[in-house]
């Protein structure tokens, strides 16, 4: 196995020299640039281009910077201070893998797991294997945190994989109370993108060891040294220690299953990672002896177990059986009873009788435990503290279903079905709030994102719930008498002769680039903008639509802002039935001149459904259930009807569609945009 390389300097820990010192034909220009360098940044950090005797050799960089992993040294250092209250567990590490969207986490995960021996010799797997959720397999992202073990020489590894996407940033902030470091993944063409900041950022917080892992290192376009770079002034502006800085790198092909210390020299498997892993991420500090403490930091259900705690026990013991009490931060405790206990070893959950402390386990019989609880010693025990999320910023109206149409698919309907299933979410869902809304049968549903709201409503219909969605708002806030609403980094990856219309696009949503950047050799291009939340709903499609889908657009909560003024979102108005019926092709090609439909023949429509896309401002009714008058007189030649394709909206697309006087009614097998009848009376 060889050597550990820590990163020295800004340029991060490839065994070359970097690219901007390769343009100086002596090494000691190249190292006053670098010491430059870090003086700008404001940090001290030695420069190991130069050896004791002030020579500029590369090699006695990588001689010095091996010997050293300074997380792990300052793990061990924290330690022996408190050898006398606490010890630490040396065959177990918990780590957390976090990562943007589409960096190649959970398929690095199953490499992981394959390695490992997890899975037999004839057994067959499939991709993304920690994608359990039908949901998260159609969408081809991670929804939720889910936790797993693998064993390597000896030591047990607990792996938790976290979502990707800001929106569920909820997940990532719960889950790590439970480990001591992260994995921070990173694609070796992209390098850190805005859920990489946000992910880092908290994980810095928490004073973790960072393990950064360059993926995808086999494109054809991958440029580690500008990833290295970026990813270091990234640790740099969020502020993080001179330790946390000295961070390990890992050069990784997820899909191939190879790893190594060098760009150029992947070895024929993941060993150089899982070493890393051992060697930089701290031992978890336990209280052996003291008294049990263990906080909740996710839960699951079962049909025949019930509800399934899940967190990391950080003193004490715990055994099946016994007599726990359940303390909250506000030191209101009651008492419970452990029935079941189990521990993550490979893919699934082992039963257990007792679990050491720097364990995770997950522990049946509490029923009406929730996240952010402690489980403690029934004597002496004492709450630790409560798990912090950040605020929501976009909220939607649920309401019951009030069309025509009610009942027709749906199980659940009432009011009170729409209630307790809402206020169920939040058990589990610690970044959503729900408030009562003006009217009993209405609900104030608050979330990060407006992907966040819509992975609610797909699972609630495919529950079997029917009910009315208004549009996504954002949450502003009043400080000092000034009306401030929150912004975020939008950050656009796409073919530079679309450039213009997207740029365009961004500018009329309020947003203000600040960084613009070419990307590897594909003749693509990266840009920056801080741009209201306001000016993200509908955008997606927009820019779809003028890039003739090949942008691709990442956005992540940056803070609140004044105000910036009035935005439009929308310029065309609906085209909206006002009558029920059955359409007809008939009406429908009269209809289609108007604008771009929604519906085909044969489709039961009622009146104030939205059929369309006006193609001009303001909303227009029209007859699509107008049947063709029948007459004694007979035509010389029928008239062909050719209709266009209807345009075909999924949920996000209602969503993003509709406007401060229209609803989305969602069933378990139809989604339909309405107008809301409320505001029509009013009007």
């Amino acid at each position: 196995m060889e050597m550990a390389i820590g990163i020295r300097t800004s340029l991060g820990p490839s065994p070359r020299l970097p690219a901007s010192a390769n343009s100086y034909r002596n090494p000691r220009e190249a190292t006053t640039s670098v010491c430059f360098f870090k003086e700008i940044l404001g940090r001290r950090v030695s420069c190991p281009f130069l050896n004791s005797r002030g020579c500029s050799n590369p090699n006695a960089r990588l001689r010095r910077t091996a010997t050293r992993c300074s997380t792990t040294s300052t793990a061990k250092e924290a330690a022996s201070v408190s050898k006398k209250t606490s010890m630490t567990r040396r065959d177990v590490r918990n780590i957390a893998i976090v990562a943007h969207v589409d960096h190649g986490k959970t398929t690095l995960v199953d490499a992981m797991l394959k390695q490992a021996k997890v899975f037999r010799d004839n057994q067959t797997v499939q991709e993304r294997i920690m994608d359990s959720n039908d949901l998260e397999r159609e969408r081809g992202i991670t929804i939720l945190s889910k936790n797993t073990s693998i064993s390597y020489k000896g030591t047990k590894i607990n792996i938790i994989d976290t979502p990707g996407h800001s929106d569920f940033g909820g997940e990532v902030e719960r889950v790590l109370n439970m480990v001591e470091g992260v994995l921070l993944v990173v694609d070796s063409v992209e390098g850190p993108m805005p859920q990489t900041r946000f992910v880092l950022k908290k994980a810095l917080e928490f004073g973790h060891a960072v393990v950064v892992v360059v993926n995808k290192i086999d494109r054809p376009s991958a440029r580690p040294d500008f990833v290295i770079n970026s990813t270091f002034e990234l640790f740099i502006e969020l502020n993080a220690t001179d330790e946390q800085c000295d961070f390990q790198v890992i050069y990784a092909s997820g899909i191939k299953g190879k790893a190594g210390l060098s760009p150029d020299n992947l070895a024929d498997d993941l060993g150089p990672l899982f070493e890393a892993i051992l060697r930089c991420i701290p031992e978890p500090s336990i209280n052996k002896d003291g008294p049990t403490q263990m906080l909740v930091s996710n839960t699951e259900y079962d049909e025949h177990k019930g509800k399934i705690a899940i967190g990391r026990l950080h003193a004490g013991v715990l055994q099946k059986g016994t007599e726990v009490k359940v303390c909250t931060s506000d030191d209101t405790c009651r008492f419970a009873k452990i029935s079941e206990l189990f521990v993550y070893e490979n893919f699934s959950r082992v039963p257990v009788e007792q679990v050491q402390a720097g364990d995770i386990c997950a522990v049946c019989g509490i029923n009406d435990i929730m996240i952010g609880e402690t489980i403690a010693d029934k004597s002496s025990g004492k709450a630790l503290p409560t798990i912090r999320v950040e605020e929501p910023t976009v909220r939607m109206s649920f309401s019951i279903n009030t069309s025509p149409f009610v009942g027709r698919e749906g199980k659940y309907v009432t009011s009170r079905n729409l209630r307790d299933r809402l206020y169920r979410e939040l058990e589990r869902n610690l970044a959503m709030k729900v408030e009562d809304g003006e009217t009993s049968d209405t609900f104030i549903v608050s979330g990060r994102g407006t992907l966040h709201l819509t992975i609610l409503i797909e699972n609630m219909r495919r529950e079997g719930y029917e009910f009315m969605v208004g549009p996504p708002k954002v949450i502003n806030k009043y400080i000092d008498d000034k009306l401030l609403e929150p912004f975020e980094i939008a950050t656009v990856e796409l073919p530079e002769e679309y450039m213009g219309p997207v740029v365009e696009l961004l500018g009329k949503r309020r947003g203000q680039m600040f960084d613009m950047q070419g990307v590897g050799s594909e003749g693509t291009s990266l840009i920056k903008y801080k741009i209201p939340t306001r000016g993200l709903l509908g955008l997606r499609n927009a820019i779809l639509t003028v890039s003739r889908g090949t942008a691709v657009l990442n956005t992540v909560f940056d803070g609140y802002q004044p105000w910036a003024g009035d935005i439009s979102t929308r310029d065309q108005g609906s085209l909206v039935a006002f009558e029920d019926g059955s359409t007809t092709s008939y009406a429908l090609f009269s209809a289609q001149e108007r604008g771009q439909l929604f519906i085909s023949p044969g489709m039961e429509v009622y009146k104030g459904q939205i059929v369309g896309s006006h193609q001009r401002p303001g909303d227009l009714s029209l007859n699509v259930c107008k049947k063709k008058a029948a007459t004694n007189i007979r035509s010389n030649k029928e008239q062909t009807v050719v209709l266009d394709s209807p345009l075909s909206y999924s949920l996000d697309d209602c969503i993003e569609y509709i406007q401060e006087d229209e609803l989305v009614e969602v069933t378990p097998l139809s989604i339909r945009m309405c107008k809301n009848p409320k505001l029509t009376k009013k009007r």
